[in-house]
């Protein structure tokens, strides 16, 4: 293995408190990973909760973490082992500079050459298989990507993942891991775009809301981890277990019911709000919402990843959900029982103390 260079000023050796950092994490000899303490890792992207959780996961376990901007700026070292590319997937930052997902992942690749690196992860996105109702439930890696063709980012995630496996194959004895997550959230950070495909479940008129996934970004950051450490090759899909039914979505999310819309009029409606920045679903987005885009998990635990928070909880704590969204159906029922005997008991004791007013009043006037 090729030495790192000096450290830099972006260079990170220790450790936040993250749950990333967990035992799924730690050196297993048993399985063969190679050593992470004398890797030299670059990670792309300067900021964000994601990039925060890699740096720190991957400084603990004592790799030299060098962190770069979306170009390749701010690298002063030589060499490296391994490029992590978590630029091309930053909806929001994307968005403000107007950029290219494909341009970004262009730039980690010309970084990892720079710098003679034998390996890329690149984390993609799962909407890059697209949403249709004819998709296999769930999509496994091998499922032919439809992305939304109006949908920008996902088609350049997916032009994006072509350029990853040109440069695997344009010398031997590289690697490449394209991670595809399902919707990643987390209560201190939950991109627009997550937000947007969360806002746009439970819309529809006289139709079935699409089941769907919700990821905490921790286990997306150990998804990552484990693919430097373990040296993953090819495409992985990111997701919990299972999957949360289209009606469960809308109970969880606890807002206030909304007159829903058929299908074109409530696109219509939709691009006319997001014009005017009224509405949290951009053009293109729609369709992630009322399809199916499930995918399967069972690559990547074959592999030796295990999620650590569910579906239902990633969701509850990246949109801040209401607490009685998480109470059970009984409990739910014997609060509302509850609260429907109160109601009536309130009703028979004000309905008494009238009814007592109103028999003294007639006696009143009868003795006038």
């Amino acid at each position: 293995m090729r030495p790192g260079g000096a450290p830099s000023d972006g260079t990170f050796s220790g450790c936040h408190t993250s749950s990333v950092c967990d035992v799924t994490l730690l050196a297993d000899a048993a399985r063969g990973t190679r050593t992470i303490e004398a890797m030299t890792v670059v990670v792309t992207g300067l900021t964000g909760p994601l990039q925060t959780r890699v740096v720190d996961a991957l400084a603990a376990l004592g790799a030299t973490v060098v962190v770069a901007a979306a170009n390749g700026d701010g690298v002063d070292i030589d060499l490296a082992d391994v490029v992590i590319d978590l630029a091309s997937s930053d909806y929001d930052r994307l968005g403000r500079h107007r950029q290219s997902a494909t341009q970004c992942a262009a730039a980690s690749l010309g970084l990892a050459d720079e710098l003679m690196a034998d390996q890329v992860v690149f984390v993609s996105s799962a909407m890059v298989y697209g949403a249709n109702d004819n998709n296999p439930f769930p999509l496994t890696e091998e499922t032919v990507l439809r992305p939304d063709n109006e949908f920008v980012f996902a088609r350049q995630l997916a032009s994006a993942e072509e350029l990853v496996d040109q440069w695997r194959r344009r010398r031997a004895g590289r690697v490449s891991c394209v991670l595809r997550p399902a919707i990643a959230l987390a209560g201190d950070g939950t991109s627009r775009l997550a937000g947007a495909l969360v806002a746009g479940f439970g819309t529809r008129f006289a139709e079935d809301d699409p089941p769907a996934q919700f990821l905490h970004l921790d286990d997306l950051g150990s998804a990552v981890v484990l693919a430097v450490r373990d040296r993953l090759d090819g495409v992985y899909n990111v997701a919990p277990n299972g999957w949360v039914a289209g009606e469960r979505v809308r109970a969880l999310s606890g807002e206030p019911w909304r007159v829903p819309l058929p299908d074109r009029l409530g696109e219509v409606v939709g691009r006319l709000r997001w014009r005017f920045q009224r509405g949290p679903i951009p053009p293109g987005l729609r369709s992630y919402t009322l399809a199916p885009w499930v995918v399967s998990n069972g690559r990547l635990v074959a592999a030796g990843w295990l999620p650590s928070v569910t579906n239902e909880q990633a969701y509850v704590e990246g949109t801040e959900a209401p607490w009685w969204t998480m109470i059970s159906p009984k409990r739910r029922q014997e609060l509302s029982l509850g609260i429907g005997a109160a109601l009536v008991l309130v009703a028979a004791i004000v309905g008494g103390v009238l009814g007592r007013r109103w028999v003294r009043g007639r006696a009143a006037l009868s003795r006038r």
